[in-house]
Order: C-alpha cells, then sequence, then structure tokens
C-alpha cells in the first residue's frame, strides 16, 4: 500500500483541506510550493503560517508532516498573459475561460512534483483540484489528471498515483470535509489564515476568511461557506 505523499500545497483553502486528507491517510506526508509570479503572491506567506498552525494545534499529524518544498517558477509569469499574473482585469474570455486560466500551470506544478517525489521516495501526489464549483480550468479536470498521472508513470518509469480528494465535491462539501477531519480547529485556520483571492487583498476579514469579496476565487468560498454554515445551523 501507498504511505507517503506529496501534497501540492498552495496555502490556500483547496489545498489545505487536501494536506488535512493526506496526513489521516498517509503515514508521511511531505509538501511543495511554487512562486509563478502570481499577483496574490501573498498566498506564499500564508502556507508557511498555515504548516506551523497544523503543527501547533494537531500533534499527531505533526509526527507525519515532514519537509517542505518551494520551488521558483517564475518563468511561468513571464510567459503568461493572465489575471494571475498580470495586473489586469478579471473578465471571460473569447474561447470561454476566464482569464485567470495560467495554461500549464497544473501540468508543470505536477511535474515537478513528480520530480521530487521520485528522489525522495514518495508514492501518490495529492492536489485540490476540482470540477464541481471550479473556473472551467482544463487542467482541473478528472480527465487531464488522469492522463497526466499514466504520463507521469511512463515518463518517470515509476508508478505515481495522482490523488484529487476535492474533484467531485463542491466548496460546501469542502468545508464540511475540512470539519471532518480536523473539527472546529481545522476550519479556523482554513479561514482565519489560508488564501484563496486571486488579487492577493487580506484587508477584509468575513466569516469566510479575507479576500475582496468579489473576484471568483471569493465568490466560490463565500458561497461554500454559506451553504455550508447553513446545513450546520439546521442539524
Amino acid at each position: 500500500m501507498n504511505s507517503k505523499a506529496l501534497v501540492l500545497f498552495s496555502g490556500g483553502q483547496d489545498s489545505t483541506t487536501c494536506l488535512a486528507w493526506a496526513l489521516d491517510r498517509y503515514t508521511h506526508v511531505e509538501t511543495i510550493g511554487f512562486d509563478y509570479g502570481q499577483r496574490h503572491a501573498i498566498e506564499l506567506e500564508c502556507r508557511k503560517t498555515v504548516l506551523k498552525e497544523i503543527r501547533s494545534a494537531f500533534p499527531h499529524w505533526a509526527e507525519k508532516l515532514g519537509d517542505d518544498h518551494m520551488f521558483d517558477l517564475s518563468i511561468l509569469g513571464q510567459v503568461s498573459d493572465t489575471a494571475l499574473t498580470q495586473d489586469k482585469a478579471i473578465e471571460m474570455q473569447a474561447n470561454g475561460l476566464p482569464n485567470t486560466f495560467v495554461p500549464g500551470r497544473n501540468l508543470l506544478f505536477f511535474t515537478f512534483a513528480a520530480t521530487v517525489a521520485y528522489r525522495r521516495g514518495l508514492e501518490v501526489l495529492v492536489g485540490g483540484m476540482c470540477e464541481t464549483d471550479y473556473s472551467g480550468y482544463p487542467d482541473c479536470r478528472d480527465n487531464t489528471l488522469k492522463a497526466l498521472q499514466v504520463t507521469l508513470s511512463l515518463g518517470m518509469d515509476c508508478p505515481m498515483l495522482v490523488e484529487t480528494p476535492l474533484m467531485w465535491i463542491d466548496k460546501a462539501a469542502t468545508w464540511a470535509m475540512a470539519e471532518s477531519l480536523g473539527g472546529s480547529e481545522l476550519v479556523n485556520i482554513i479561514t482565519e489564515h489560508t488564501h484563496t483571492c486571486y488579487r492577493g487583498d487580506r484587508s477584509i476579514q468575513h466569516a469566510w476568511g479575507y479576500g475582496c469579496g468579489e473576484c471568483p476565487a471569493c465568490e466560490l468560498r463565500k458561497a461554500g461557506f454559506d451553504a455550508y454554515a447553513s446545513v450546520r445551523k439546521t442539524a
């Protein structure tokens, strides 16, 4: 059985929930993050805080939580013309995708993660991709990641399992998953310390966390939290 995992960890809600999922499931878990010139680079600072808070709040997980790896992929931001890597308005494009889509981002993330996993003897790659509540990014789709799993396994000549625990659930269920894994403490860590807002705004605190409240990422996070909180009230 697979026992060691590498989590693509941005410092956002989804990747933090996936980290908790992996810590609950595997005996050894490491994390990997990428600086790709994103406008919301504040997430890179948040991820350090989230890791510290998880280690402090969950000693049984801290024993499993290994090294954190950070890579400079700023070249991706240099070749991308998107609202996540340039100071421009967020809008839909003629191809039906929002201009927050960074072409090749997840493909590169998983490729670099697989390289690290190969070197460190980690058998599982975990990502927070989802095609239930998402912005339509083609590199978040289940078929894309299944194909990538095959490609990485063949290219490394080593079995690589790509796990996406959020793939078929919405944001409300993601909040609920966090509570089921780590109770109110984990929910509070996600609310207080993770970052999702595309604009990198941490000046305004909402019930669901910090953010501008208007970008697509904030809207999805808010809607999910409201639905989750509503169910909790009636339970």
